[in-house]
């Protein structure tokens, strides 16, 4: 069943408008897939906070020179479905390199990071990352590393201190005691 030029229309607006709120935009091939995987996968992705589209490849094309991104050759042909990450792109492209391990039938064809085209390999990089909060835990630790080595090397003198006099009150006490 052919599509109208306005429903064309209304999907290449809906594309560009995810394409500006996506963190990353992951192309696969998924060729093969039964319906019930393809369910599957949606939910997958749903639940890591994006939206997966079985697209026509023109349509595709045409969303992505409107949202202003460059078309790398061979991104858009055989059978096409786009991976929309709003939250997370790391946690995303781990859900689908998860999958497509898991899958013969998903396989990463590549894609774009903040509106930079990527290739799969990068994507697959890109899945290897930890997880948002992780990341952030990490970053706080490099940044608090020098403020808590300060506060030591500034505590270790009077430490010593108290150490010398504790152990003169001992030794006293200890005399007293004899």
């Amino acid at each position: 069943m052919a599509i109208s030029k306005k429903r064309k229309d209304e999907l290449v607006s809906q594309y560009v408008k995810w394409i500006d709120q996506s963190q990353a935009v992951i192309v696969t091939e998924y060729l093969g897939m039964s319906m019930k995987q393809v369910d599957e996968l949606r939910a997958k992705v749903r639940d890591a906070g994006g939206e997966f589209h079985i697209i026509k490849n023109t349509l595709g094309e045409v969303a992505l020179k409107q949202a202003g991104l460059a078309l790398p050759p061979k991104l858009l042909e055989g059978s096409s479905a786009v991976v929309f990450a709003f939250r997370d792109a790391p946690a995303m492209a781990k859900v689908i390199k998860d999958y497509a391990r898991t899958s013969d039938f998903v396989k990463v064809k590549g894609g774009y990071f903040e509106k930079s085209p990527i290739s799969s390999k990068e994507l697959i990089s890109l899945a290897d990352l930890p997880p948002l909060p992780v990341l952030r835990a990490q970053l706080l630790g490099t940044l608090m590393a020098p403020a808590s080595k300060l506060v030591r090397t500034l505590a270790e003198p009077a430490r010593q201190l108290a150490t010398v006099i504790k152990a003169y009150a001992d030794k006293d006490a200890a005399v007293s005691a004899a």
